[in-house]
């Protein structure tokens, strides 16, 4: 699904020193975060072509972070983030793990993220046995539903405006826009009111915005407007060109090239809705011409 895939592949970049800091306790101890971090996507595709029928099916990443052994030593973080049930998820992340430690073979930690609504399904390890051959491979995770979303909304760590996005998103089903409006502005209120980097800052909007839907485009603008307010017209869209590069190669560019016209209005209806693009940009993005968007802005 593009708005998971895409999205957290922005965010974690955009915010990668934090998601270590939220996942590790120690993590200004053991890695460098002051050295540059290494995403590894091509690398890891090449691990997985997409031929393979072992490729990843969700999201990916793979990072090199250098610690802090005042030596040139650097490990390599794997991180999936799975949002439906599959049985062969362990498995998985231990062919992960085994394809990169040949690789490379240097040190590699896994972090699982889940985030669908099924509580029982959090693997945490894998375990193989044959006549006497065995081996066990446990992998770190987190449960996004398990969450306490108090002590979440009290954790400065940026990435924890993350973990409330896709909290409001799990508990949509059940609110009315106008419920989510109140729920998706408290979020940004929080954002806003932290001492982050502005670029952070812009990443994490752009995630909360483009991850939790409203039902009507009315809705929507709403929300631009009261986040207009709040910043004082300040803009805040960050890793929105990520996204849209992204969007534009796989689903959205798939509708358009199927001649589907239902699609085209609906991604430019979005682009128009959640971005400040004008006419000229979004026709190149959804293919289409500009009369085509100047009739839907109308």
């Amino acid at each position: 699904m593009i708005k998971d895939d895409t999205l957290w592949k922005g965010i974690l970049e955009n915010v990668w020193d934090d998601f270590l800091r939220f996942m590790f306790k120690d993590a200004d101890h053991i890695f460098d975060m002051e050295r540059s971090f290494e995403f590894l996507d091509k690398e890891l595709e090449d691990l997985f072509p997409a031929t393979d029928n072992d490729a990843p099916k969700f999201v990916d990443k793979l990072v090199k972070v250098f610690t802090r052994t005042g030596k040139e030593e650097w490990i390599l973080v794997h991180v999936e983030v799975q949002g439906y049930h599959d049985k062969d998820f362990a498995l998985r992340m231990f062919r992960y793990f085994y394809r990169i430690l040949d690789r490379y073979g240097m040190p590699v930690t896994a972090v699982a993220i889940f985030t669908d609504r099924n509580k029982k399904f959090h693997p945490k390890s894998y375990k193989y046995s044959c006549l006497g051959t065995s081996t066990t491979y446990s992998f770190n995770t987190y449960k996004i539903i398990d969450q306490d979303e108090v002590e979440i909304e009290k954790d400065d760590n940026p990435f924890a405006i993350v973990i409330l996005t896709v909290l409001l998103a799990l508990k949509k089903k059940k609110l009315s826009d106008d419920d989510l409006l109140h729920l998706k502005l408290q979020i940004f209120r929080n954002l806003y009111q932290r001492n982050v980097h502005p670029s952070k800052t812009r990443g994490l909007h752009t995630f909360l915005n483009l991850y939790v839907h409203f039902a009507s485009p009315e809705t929507s603008i709403k929300f631009e407007e009261a986040i207009q307010t709040i910043t004082e017209n300040k803009k805040t869209m960050g890793i929105e060109e990520f996204v849209l590069e992204r969007a534009k190669k796989q689903g959205l560019k798939l509708g358009i090239d199927q001649g589907i016209e239902k699609n085209q209005t609906e991604v430019v209806k979005q682009l128009i809705v959640k971005t400040d693009f004008d006419n000229a940009r979004i026709a190149d993005i959804a293919g289409v011409s500009i009369a085509f968007v100047e009739n839907l802005r109308k």
